[in-house]
């Protein structure tokens, strides 16, 4: 692999901008959410895997999100899963040659964007799977210098064993920009694997960019990146979009201030570490840090590449899932995709309704130009039931686990229910609120049930 390839790409890129279909900005709009040719759009979306280029039958898997009204996936550069594909030439002798690229690992990953991009499905990438870079993952790691013929431990700084949980960043593999501990040998093979993942994604417009996952590190490295990808897209001609992913599941972590307080450096937001949050706190920590963003001036797409939960997994239960997901629709976040099993619900069957549900319901009402809208409901109880409105026009109410509260409506109009989790629904009826405005009761404690609201036009 060659160690500079920029020069190559403005040669390279206009011949792949012809294939482009999906091309994913800023919505001009709405500054919150995505748009995606040219429409405001609402990210929905999950998937078996997290690196999702290396798995087998990948068309039909992304088929199947489409037809569940699904339009957003994870991608991390992983390779720690049995089967998968590592970037570098494997020689004889069983070491890595971190300047010869494996062409295998980089055809799965073109197919990838050529596949999803012909779907019109938007893909955030990890640039930096930190989990690959500890215990037993780093044992097998092309950069583990025991693992490679291009720097030993004495030469590169780095530890041929990292037996510590990431949050420890006992690695210095993150440690190799000019402003860390400047490791020029090892940054300049982390400076191709980017370039030459930049080969292949400068090509497309619906990417978007994550330089870590759960990361604990400094936010120098981050930046670092960050801009370094900018700079090699503005080479090429190319608008990026970029973040970081931190680690700690509190969103008032001083962590998460390099993001949510650099709209110079980061283009978007991820809060997914919110989704260990449960309940009504998950609610009002998400939206928190949405109200904080627009009172500083610096509101941008606030995004949920993963949510958490599955009965038997991990990390929280299904019904968690469930309800993190569509509350983050409902507080105003860009984005929701459910985690891969076992933490999360991946595209089994239950994910595959709600999401086509949500599709539907906000696909049926003036979405974006609503708001969370909490304060409207009377005789709420905490996590009873989640409002996002016109006020007026159109509302919905989600209620997790039954419940009833009052919403003072003028005069009269239509409800419909439907339940996310089976797909059920209840024809819309009318209705004509008493002294105390309409009272909204869920059909029953069992589903999640979501009302869609109308006012009558007078």
């Amino acid at each position: 692999m060659n160690t500079r390839i920029a020069p190559l790409l403005s040669l390279i890129l206009p011949l792949c901008l012809t294939a482009a279909e999906t091309s994913i900005t800023r919505s001009p709009d709405h500054p919150g959410y995505w748009a995606v040719n040219g429409d405001t759009t609402l990210l929905l979306g999950g998937s078996v895997e997290d690196n999702l280029f290396q798995i087998d039958h990948l068309e039909e898997h992304l088929d199947l999100l489409v037809r569940s009204g699904g339009n957003y996936v994870r991608n991390v550069m992983s390779s720690r899963d049995p089967g998968n594909l590592w970037p570098f030439h494997l020689g004889e002798d069983g070491r890595y040659d971190l300047r010869q690229e494996n062409p295998d690992y980089w055809e799965r990953f073109d197919r990838f964007l050529a596949e999803t991009d012909r779907r019109g499905i938007i893909v955030q990438i990890e640039v930096w799977a930190t989990f690959d870079f500890y215990r037993g993952n780093w044992t097998v790691n092309p950069f583990n210098p025991q693992n490679n013929i291009n720097y030993d431990a004495e030469r590169s700084k780095l530890p041929t064993e990292v037996p510590t949980h990431p949050t420890r960043t006992d690695n210095p593999f993150f440690e190799s920009t000019p402003k860390q501990r400047a490791l020029a040998v090892v940054l300049g093979y982390q400076q191709a694997f980017v370039d030459r993942l930049l080969q292949s994604t400068l090509g497309y417009d619906h990417v978007l960019y994550c330089m870590d996952n759960e990361t604990s590190v400094s936010a120098e490295w981050g930046s670092f990146w960050a801009n370094y990808i900018r700079q090699e897209a503005r080479l090429a001609g190319k608008t990026v979009f970029i973040t970081e992913m931190w680690d700690p599941w509190d969103l008032s972590h001083p962590f998460h201030r390099s993001t949510f307080d650099h709209p110079e450096t980061y283009d978007f937001v991820d809060i997914s570490q919110n989704n260990h949050i449960t309940g009504q706190d998950h609610w009002d920590n998400g939206l928190k840090q949405i109200n904080r963003l627009k009172r500083l001036g610096v509101f941008r797409p606030v995004n949920n590449i993963k949510v958490y939960g599955n009965d038997g997994g991990r990390h929280k239960t299904t019904r968690n899932a469930i309800e993190s997901f569509t509350q983050n629709v409902l507080m105003g976040c860009a984005s929701s995709r459910f985690h891969r099993p076992t933490s999360g619900q991946g595209l089994n069957t239950k994910a595959q309704s709600i999401i086509r549900s949500l599709r539907d319901i906000t696909d049926a009402v003036p979405f974006f130009e609503m708001a969370p809208a909490n304060h409207l409901l009377t005789e709420r109880e905490p996590h009873e039931a989640y409002c996002r409105a016109r006020e007026n026009h159109s509302y919905l109410v989600y209620f997790p686990q039954g419940g009833e509260v009052v919403l003072p409506a003028a005069d009269r109009g239509t409800l419909e229910w439907v339940d996310i989790l089976s797909g059920r629904s209840i024809p819309a009826r009318t209705w004509r609120a008493d002294v105390n405005g309409l009272a909204i009761q869920a059909p029953d404690a069992d589903g999640h049930w979501v009302a869609t609201i109308r006012m009558a036009k007078n």
